[in-house]
């Protein structure tokens, strides 16, 4: 089985040491995605001064140049955020706005720099918006460059108006559970499928 290698971007709006919802159901997926031989890491974007723009260096200090790095040497993108007011965080927005620059971006072939990478979508919240965000985030991601296999994304919406957090549950829902299996094995699939054929070369 052809190894394999993830980046998990956690869009919570918590810095570093705080504990994190969208860091607990992005854990599972890496989880899942070790099964299917699958290795890789997570890195909380806010920790990182990331400036607002869309160049692949916005220069000044800006980080993203940093983790620009890790998702062009991985197979696998996991974008993962937290619902406000109905829609991704501000943080996961920015990331988008960021790969925008990808666009102008292409390989030896002439290809978009993005292409043959899988991207897959981890969504947690204690308001409705989670199908909302996963939609905004396919659309985003495709548009840059990257593929979404098939249910490439698992999700948590707390009951409506209450103030339960995803970390606070005793155990993982068994729905959700079943959702993160799926996207970690379709999106593994599909990762070594593009790494055995990847998309042709442009005219």
């Amino acid at each position: 089985m052809t190894a394999l290698t993830a980046l998990a971007l956690n869009c919570t709006l918590k810095p570093s040491p705080a504990d994190s919802s969208t860091d607990l159901l992005l854990s599972q997926v890496m989880t899942e995605l070790g099964t299917h031989d699958v290795t890789g890491t997570t890195v909380r974007v806010v920790d990182f001064d990331v400036r607002p723009g869309v160049e692949t260096d916005m220069g000044d200090g800006d980080e993203w140049p940093k983790i620009r790095e890790l998702v062009l040497a991985a197979d696998i993108v996991v974008i993962g955020t937290p619902i406000w007011m109905g829609h991704m965080s501000s943080i996961a927005q920015r990331v988008l706005e960021r790969l925008d620059a990808e666009l102008s971006e292409t390989d030896e072939q002439g290809r978009p720099i993005l292409f043959d990478k899988v991207a897959a979508v981890a969504v947690v919240g204690n308001e409705d918006g989670a199908h909302h965000a996963t939609a905004e985030l396919y659309q985003g991601l495709v548009d840059v460059g990257f593929t979404v296999a098939a249910q490439a994304a698992t999700y948590w919406n707390g009951e409506a108006m209450q103030t339960v957090d995803y970390r606070e549950l005793d155990e993982t829902p068994e729905a959700v559970a079943n959702a993160t299996e799926i996207l970690a094995r379709t999106s593994a699939h599909l990762a070594r499928a593009l790494r055995a054929q990847p998309y042709p070369a442009a005219d």
